[in-house]
């Protein structure tokens, strides 16, 4: 019945990797199912017949769908299936995406689908990879034009061992998260979080993962040549050639007169009439091909922004090719927050406000990848206005939700331990103007803004892109790319890190890719000017973080205690823990493993609810005083709770330091008063005295009078 199914084995850094096609979703362009170890990817590769009308660009859709069973799992939400994308989908869609689009035809206008479904999921053997494999393979046998393959993997940094396609054992000690992605002689895509690793290294690893991707991609290139379709022909929407030259005679130095500002606002300005004109006289020429007209004057811009670059050396803002935008930084500019930090880079601003909050906070994962739970989250917000563009805000897109990703990553590294200060944080990031690297402005803000909040960070991080042009052999980097070198150059190579080394990467490129002498000199111009705006402006503005977090801020306690007492601190029902949230305003949060957040505005209830939980864990001792709440009257003496469950009697002859006729012309029932352990019978009972409490106080205040 499947006499096209054909199985292709080989090994990816000494795993089995297995591609299986011929027998699944016969109606796709091209369908693969991966096998690598227990991981299994099915992708599917779709092309539409004819172009899509009206549009200057590639429509590419990737997407990875994230499915539970592939973990045995039931989704969590009320209609128990799966629903929107997760961040983490998001993210690897994007992965992928980035080292395909530009291999495809710079003139097609076919839609082309790439869906990559994880069916099951073996934790040492990335999912993310096999998708990205299974896409080349695909794309590679099916009849999409396509100029692969690629190959792409994971690599990781354990006790200073460059490993390939790490286990999830090597993963979880790893200090660098690294996937590399490229064809036989280039690498394409570089996406990193990294432990603050030299330069040196991540260079060496990038080596090492590009060594084992040329082995990858020449297998499936094999594999095109005996099985790969006929790649079919589609419409050309290449420019007439004719039409350009006659655009650039009539508007190529007006539109250098407009290009030739550092003020975004000033170049749009100039350029609206000179379009105009344009169309004026083009329009009639070539009647109904407005959108081929357009493409030629974005095409004339390109043209004079990469000739300045290569021919003169000259960037359109008149900056030098090492030379960085003007910068500012500022903290402490809202009140109220818990943290706040702007950063200005040119016309580029942007505002990360840090939110505090207690570990139950954590934002809850329903995804494939074991992970249940982060404390740290970072949100970036990219409005119309910071474009002076009137769009309705329609919540994030893939763009915003990467960008926050890469902040998070830049950031993770010098988060300080849950132990060292138990805390949740929120940081969003908005972005005020763009002109180019926002990304990478919402890096330096959010280091500002967690200093601002009084966030121990191990290191402040800071973040730079650098930007590439080439012909042919020729080649120029260009650092702190504003947004025409971005839109009419090679690549946006975006990297984030302390003085000690990088904590993430993130690259992107137009190009078939970059050869290792380009990447080295990216890392060194984002090296140097890194370390420029760590110096220079950053740690003017703020040096350290501060010393106390706002008063604004929950104030956190955490302690640990044994495993067979949380009974006892939660009691039955929950009434214990219930009572002593209530009684001293606060938040508990208890671990499974006996560990205790105590969160609240005020922070001698929080002393006060700890004081309670130890009193509930430790036995009272003999000689130790203790707040507590009068709980019954009788003739003798009153009963004293000093925690939920531990209750003591104050006999009359004890309950002042003169005599007592009545209890009650004492103390009554709910009262609040500082007592002494006197004695613990060997029943258990506790035996307490207000007296003696009263008489060391009094002690107290004549030896500090003294």
């Amino acid at each position: 019945m499947f006499e096209n199914f054909r199985v292709f084995e080989t090994e990816l850094a000494g795993k089995k990797i297995s591609f299986e096609t011929g027998k699944w979703c016969g109606l796709s362009n091209g369908s693969v199912v991966v096998r690598y170890g227990d991981t299994t990817v099915m992708v599917n590769v779709t092309a539409s017949q004819k172009p899509r009308e009206g549009i200057d660009f590639f429509p590419l859709s990737v997407d990875f769908e994230e499915k539970l069973y592939a973990v045995g799992r039931i989704p969590g939400s009320f209609l128990k299936r799966e629903g929107r994308p997760t961040t983490k989908a998001i993210l690897s869609s994007r992965m992928v995406d980035r080292p395909i689009r530009p291999l495809f035809p710079k003139d097609m206008r076919n839609d082309v689908s790439v869906v990559m479904t994880v069916l099951s999921v073996d934790m040492d053997c990335s999912p993310e990879v096999a998708g990205m494999l299974g896409t080349s393979f695909a794309l590679s046998i099916s009849d999409i034009p396509w100029n692969g393959p690629i190959a792409g993997v994971q690599t990781g940094l354990v006790d200073g061992e460059i490993i390939i396609c790490p286990n999830e054992e090597q993963r979880k000690k790893s200090d660098l998260q690294l996937t590399v992605a490229g064809t036989q002689e280039k690498v394409v895509m570089i996406e990193a979080g990294a432990n603050q690793v030299k330069e040196d290294v991540m260079l060496e690893a990038i080596r090492r993962s590009h060594e084992e991707i040329k082995k990858m991609a020449a297998f499936i290139e094999g594999v095109q040549k005996e099985i790969g379709k006929e790649k079919f022909t589609f419409e050309s929407q290449e420019l007439d050639p004719a039409m350009f030259e006659a655009v650039k005679d009539f508007a190529i130095d007006k539109i250098k007169y407009a290009l030739d500002t550092d003020d975004k606002v000033e170049r749009e300005a100039r350029l609206a009439p000179i379009v105009d004109e344009i169309h004026a006289k083009f329009d009639e020429q070539y009647p109904e091909q407005e959108a081929k007209i357009d493409e030629c004057i974005y095409k004339l811009q390109k043209f004079v922004v990469r000739r300045w670059l290569l021919d003169e050396g000259k960037r359109v803002d008149g900056r030098g090719i090492d030379e960085i935008r003007p910068l500012a930084a500022e903290v402490g500019v809202l009140p109220r927050v818990h943290g706040s930090g702007l950063f200005t880079r040119g016309q580029t601003q942007v505002l990360t406000v840090t939110t505090l909050g207690p570990v139950s906070d954590a934002q809850i994962l329903d995804g494939i990848d074991g992970e249940e739970n982060k404390r740290y989250m970072h949100q970036y917000n990219f409005p119309s206005y910071s474009v002076g563009e009137t769009k309705p805000s329609r919540g994030p897109g893939r763009r915003e939700i990467g960008h926050g990703a890469l902040a998070e990553r830049a950031l993770e590294p010098v988060i300080p331990s849950v132990e060292e200060f138990p805390y949740a944080y929120r940081l969003v990031s908005e972005v005020l103007s763009s002109n180019g690297s926002t990304s990478q402005g919402s890096i330096c803000a959010s280091t500002l803004s967690l200093m601002d909040a009084g966030v121990p960070i191990k290191a402040p991080v800071a973040g730079i892109s650098c930007g590439l042009i080439t012909e042919g052999e020729r080649w120029m980097t260009m650092v702190d790319i504003q947004g025409l070198e971005d839109f009419y150059g090679d690549m946006d190579f975006k990297v984030g890190g302390t003085h000690n080394g990088i904590t993430a990467i993130q690259m992107d490129i137009k190009i078939d890719g970059l050869t290792m002498d380009i990447i080295a000199d990216a890392f060194e111009k984002t090296r140097k000017a890194r370390l420029y705006i760590l110096d220079e402006i950053m740690l003017k503005a703020i040096d350290k973080p501060r010393a106390e977090v706002s008063k604004y801020a929950p104030k956190m306690f955490n302690m640990t205690i044994p495993v067979d007492k949380i009974r006892e601190v939660i009691g039955s029902g929950g009434k214990v823990i219930q009572k002593i949230c209530a009684e001293c305003d606060v938040k508990i949060d208890i671990e499974d493993d006996g560990k205790v957040f105590v969160s609240g505005i005020d922070g001698e209830n929080v002393k006060r609810a700890v004081s309670v939980i130890r009193t509930i864990v430790d036995d009272p001792e003999v000689g130790a005083f203790y707040k507590g709440r009068v709980t019954k009257l009788m003739a003798f003496g009153a009963f004293v709770e000093i925690a939920p469950g531990k209750e003591g009697l104050v006999h009359i002859s004890k309950l002042d330091t003169k005599r007592v006729e009545k209890v009650e012309d004492v103390v009554n029932v709910g009262d609040e008063i500082l007592v002494k352990v006197t004695e613990i019978d060997s029943q258990g009972r506790i035996n307490l005295s207000r007296r003696d409490a009263l008489i060391a106080l009094e002690n107290k205040k004549n030896e500090e009078n003294k």
